[in-house]
């Protein structure tokens, strides 16, 4: 082992370190460059980062700054942010006057047109028109909210191995420094969410453009580029077209969630709960940390991007992904089906909305990213057998009995109905029980005085009999 050689002058200050002094000290130098050994390219790699020298700068200051954090609980969610907005404006034009005003007024019209095919529509939405990195900066907080159990588990994970790797390279005995290499894995972590999130940037169209909201706002988002990028795909299809589709299906999606309020935070807690569940495997860390080479961090970068820390799911995420899945589709189902009737005027839409569909069931580079980071896909599955349920629903109650299955979690149709909606459709046409309505109607005379008095044995008394007779029974 090498010792680091006192540098004159500075006596009194090593006397006076301690080992905790001397570690962090040492990994200050790795991360400033001053090792002759250390290769920041190496450490961009082992975090899947491009090697790209403003790409490296920013991440040498995230790794200082986690080491001043000093193993403090949490994620530093910031690198994340840095990361997305840096892809997000690689290729990013801003939001002219112009597109402003064409989604403005094909927010108006889409208005009217959901107005009269559900009376959930929200009226006078202007939309808010966005740019790539506006949307990474408004939505971070909902994707770090979704990652941050993930995160933490691979962040302990990847301190136990980041750890014993290190001290095995020191001069001195050292106290645990698992919270400083904690720190380090969670930036590391933070940094891929960060790129998965500029990713989607480049790929999504509007706010409800991954299934569910990820504003609290009751206000229609539009990202602007991509809308027109994603027009530009369709043959034979005029701008003006898709720009008023997209904008209906925005508006349906910010218009359902306005008025489920309960669905934002149920499906943002089924995910939290699918996320929590996952358990790091401890032996993919072992395995690397017996052969890791510091100088060659391929292998650790591989093992952070191809999902093999996260184990198979058991039986109760499985059941807890299937439900996750079944509300995707519900509400992709129902926003397609009225986004269909309202743009019945529409001469291509049905063309749009093969596209649209297609890309909400296949999903873009971006969200497989996102789903081997995670362990999780955000996919609804059942897309087309929830539209054609909410179809046959829709044309046996009307549009108010087909929006009134929104107005509780309870009365949410199950992957059942989606599997037989006739079966649902009965149920809720059929007349209510025969039981209840004779109690409800004995219970009404009884309130009008129709029926005599119960007695102690629980049986009425017939009329004529007297208080005396009841006496001598008793």
């Amino acid at each position: 082992m090498r010792g680091r050689a006192k540098p004159e002058g500075d006596v009194v200050a090593e006397e006076s370190s301690t080992p905790d002094d001397e570690f962090r000290e040492m990994l200050r130098r790795f991360l400033s460059n001053s090792g002759a050994d250390f290769d920041p390219a190496a450490l961009a790699g082992a975090a899947g980062l491009p090697v790209d020298p403003s790409m490296l700068a920013a991440m040498m200051q995230q790794l200082q700054s986690a080491l001043n954090r000093n193993g403090q609980d949490g994620i530093d969610w910031s690198v994340a942010g840095q990361q997305a907005t840096t892809l997000a404006r690689e290729g990013m034009h801003g939001v002219s006057t112009r597109e402003r005003e064409e989604l403005d007024q094909a927010a108006t019209l889409a208005g009217l047109w959901l107005s009269e095919v559900t009376g959930l529509a929200l009226a006078g939405r202007s939309p808010k028109v966005l740019n790539r990195s506006e949307w990474a900066e408004l939505t971070l907080p909902v994707w770090s909210e979704i990652a941050e159990p993930v995160a933490s588990s691979i962040a302990d994970a990847l301190s136990g191995l980041l750890r014993d790797q290190l001290r095995a390279d020191l001069p001195i005995p050292l106290p645990d420094p698992a919270g400083l290499m904690r720190s380090i894995g969670g930036v590391l972590f933070a940094m891929q969410l960060g790129q998965v999130i500029g990713r989607l940037s480049r790929e999504v169209v509007s706010g409800g453009d991954v299934g569910f909201a990820l504003t609290d706002s009751d206000q229609p988002i539009l990202i602007a580029q991509n809308l027109n990028d994603f027009a530009a795909g369709l043959d034979d299809v005029e701008p003006d077209q898709v720009q008023l589709y997209l904008s209906v299906r925005e508006l349906a999606h910010v218009s359902l969630f306005r008025h489920a309020k309960w669905l934002r935070l149920h499906l943002l807690s089924q995910i939290a709960d699918f996320a929590r569940g996952i358990e790091i495997d401890v032996t993919q860390i072992e395995d690397l940390a017996a052969t890791f080479n510091p100088e060659d961090a391929e292998e650790l970068r591989e093992l952070l991007i191809s999902g093999r820390l996260i184990p198979p799911r058991s039986e109760q995420q499985q059941a807890a992904l299937a439900r996750i899945e079944t509300m995707l589709a519900l509400v992709d189902g129902w926003v397609s089906v009225v986004t269909e009737e309202a743009t019945s005027r529409l001469p291509r839409s049905a063309a749009i909305a093969e596209m649209v569909n297609r890309r909400r069931a296949v999903g873009g580079p971006a969200e497989h990213a996102f789903a081997t980071l995670m362990g999780l896909e955000l996919r609804p599955r059942r897309l087309r057998e929830a539209a054609a349920m909410w179809r046959e629903v829709g044309a046996a109650l009307g549009s108010a009995g087909r929006d009134a299955l929104w107005s509780h979690p309870d009365l949410v149709p199950t992957a059942e109905d989606i599997d037989d909606p006739a079966a649902l459709i009965a149920r809720l046409q059929a007349p209510a029980d025969a039981d209840q309505d004779a109690f409800d109607q004995s219970l009404e005379a009884l309130l009008e005085g129709q029926l005599p008095s119960v007695g102690e044995n629980g049986e009425g008394q017939e009329d004529g009999d007297s208080d005396e007779d009841d006496a001598s029974d008793r």
